[in-house]
């Protein structure tokens, strides 16, 4: 019997080493690694560009794109991040300056036809900020057009401050769609090309950097393809695609069954593929990427609700939520973020079921959220006094009365001119300032800005 299994041994080890690499490469004609293949073509990545193989990336999202969020991403792993999609036309025009105090770099617009009297308004609008050192090479600039003129005038705005320009063709909201951007860019295939060609021209070759686009599947594998390829066709060095049709809400399962088609098509034209929809952390975006044979990922919903989402489980995996929102006030606070959208992202990050998190969601300044949040070290208060002081916080709120009066002054202004009744603005002009001054909310100022720049 001995002599037989010794027998034997050799024989089975050679049968296994034939069926392994049998599997192998099997494995590799379906599914190409993740990893840079020599063999397969690719688009020259540009000087001042970055190659978005092998990445897991922070999505493109209003409000949950801002500054301080991007650099929660970076710190707990992200390979990239995208910043919000912002309206060609309300870049346009901007003014760039560098924040002395936090030395971002920042876009600002002035804000006029303040109604006297009107408490807590800043003189002008921050439209987008940057870190130029912690967001280096790693940032994506999403733009939100329907223009290819417009497209690269408002990408010549931040072209030298970004390792790349990417077009949105894929967001489905009214507010974008209705404005020929977006999703809307899907239904004419041939205007989207042309967008992108401009801006490889225009922008790209000049600045060297890269020019990628972000779309959704289309509701056949034939039409989806057709759409790649005519996209791959223009000079783009990344594309990715939401896995989800236009028409599919964020509560519907991702579909992943033209997921391999489209990385095929992009690997044909050398040109990086990233997936996106219902990615959960970085493991499963390597996972899935290696699986479907795409470059990489790209994290949205999971990396908004907690950004350690980035951070692998051999390196910890998902952080308590407490050390990471008193990561994102740090990030808040230094860079000078608007507290309407610090507030709505700790609305993300508290888990609803925690009994601070209607407390924290009332709060009105820095130093008050922290003393709920217990986070009242003597050195906590003191960076919290200072961040209410710089953004006005501590300003006298305006009673009842007071608040229905600046919203007659306000509607004044945008009926028939300014807030004392001379007339003459233009009707874009006119809704710009209603973006300006009348949204009392601010958790959805991003969002508005973009409504009201195309209109």
């Amino acid at each position: 019997m001995e002599s037989l299994l010794r027998f034997a041994k050799p024989f089975m080890t050679s049968i296994t080493r034939i069926m392994s690499s049998v599997s192998q490469e099997a494995l590799s004609k379906t599914t190409p690694p993740l990893s840079t293949n020599v063999n397969v073509p690719h688009v020259p990545i540009p000087r001042s560009g970055v190659d978005y193989r092998g990445k897991v990336v922070l999505a493109p999202m209003v409000r949950s794109g801002e500054l301080p969020s991007r650099l929660l991403a970076l710190h707990y792993g992200a390979d990239l991040v995208w910043g919000p999609e912002t309206v060609d036309r309300s870049m346009i025009g901007t003014t760039r300056k560098i924040n002395p105090r936090t030395s971002c770099i920042e876009w600002t617009r002035p804000i006029t036809n303040v109604p006297q009297g009107m408490l807590g308004f800043r003189k002008e609008n921050v439209l987008y900020r940057i870190d130029p050192a912690r967001e280096k090479g790693r940032l994506i600039y999403q733009i939100g057009t329907s223009n290819a003129d417009l497209a690269v005038q408002a990408a010549k705005v931040v072209a030298a401050d970004v390792s790349g320009i990417d077009v949105n063709a894929g967001c489905p909201k009214p507010f974008s769609t209705s404005g020929g951007m977006g999703a809307a860019l899907l239904r004419t295939p041939d205007l989207l090309a042309s967008i992108l060609r401009e801006l490889v021209e225009k922008v790209g070759k000049v600045y060297e950097i890269g020019i990628s686009v972000k779309i959704r599947l289309l509701e056949t594998p034939e039409l989806t393809e057709s759409l790649v390829r005519k996209l791959c066709g223009t000079g783009i060095i990344g594309l990715t695609v939401h896995c989800r049709t236009t028409p599919m809400r964020p509560r519907e399962r991702a579909i992943r069954d033209q997921l391999r088609m489209v990385g095929s098509v992009c690997r044909e034209y050398g040109v990086a593929c990233l997936m996106n929809g219902d990615v959960k952390n970085r493991d499963e975006a390597l996972r899935l990427a290696t699986e479907y044979g795409v470059d990489g990922g790209m994290i949205a919903t999971a990396a908004e609700s907690n950004s350690s989402a980035f951070r692998t489980l051999a390196r910890g995996g998902l952080a308590p939520w407490r050390e990471v929102v008193k990561e994102y006030l740090k990030y808040a606070m230094n860079v000078e973020n608007k507290w309407g959208n610090t507030k709505f992202l700790l609305g993300q990050l508290i888990p609803g079921r925690e009994a601070c998190y209607k407390a924290v969601s009332m709060s009105k300044t820095h130093v008050e959220c922290f003393k709920i949040l217990g986070l009242d070290s003597a050195e906590m208060m003191r960076e919290a006094e200072e961040a209410d002081k710089v953004l006005g916080l501590n300003e006298p709120i305006p009673s009842k009365q007071e608040r229905k009066q600046m919203r007659k002054q306000m509607k004044r202004a945008l009926e028939g001119g300014d807030a004392n009744g001379n007339t003459g603005a233009g009707q874009n002009e006119k809704k710009q300032k209603h973006f300006e001054l009348g949204n009392s909310t601010k958790e959805a100022e991003h969002e508005a800005h973009q409504q009201l720049a195309v209109a």
